[in-house]
């Protein structure tokens, strides 16, 4: 209750951003260089009750932004919230 998630785009150079980012439970440091793997999924613990994901969304989402030549990024604090940037080059139209 009283989580927000916030949803932004911002621009950097040649690249769009697409930014989500949460006040949550945030995620541990030993946790967040696995998030993009495919079924990977944090202490079942931490996990709101009743709230267990498949392990695959972050999984999709960089594989999306890989085939369009961008890439997934994440950062985290624990009792603070997460951050997930998209970001993906700008293609001009000739």
């Amino acid at each position: 209750e009283g989580d927000e998630i916030r949803l932004s785009t911002a621009r950097r150079g040649n690249d769009i951003m697409l930014i989500v980012s949460d006040d949550g439970i945030g995620i541990g440091n030993d946790d967040l260089p696995r998030i993009f793997e495919r079924f990977y999924r944090a202490d079942k613990a931490r996990s709101p009750e009743g709230f267990r994901g498949t392990g695959l969304g972050l999984s999709i989402v960089k594989h999306i932004a890989q085939l369009h030549g961008g890439r997934v990024e994440a950062e985290s604090e624990l009792e603070k919230g997460t951050t997930i940037r998209v970001i993906l080059p700008v293609v001009t139209q000739t």
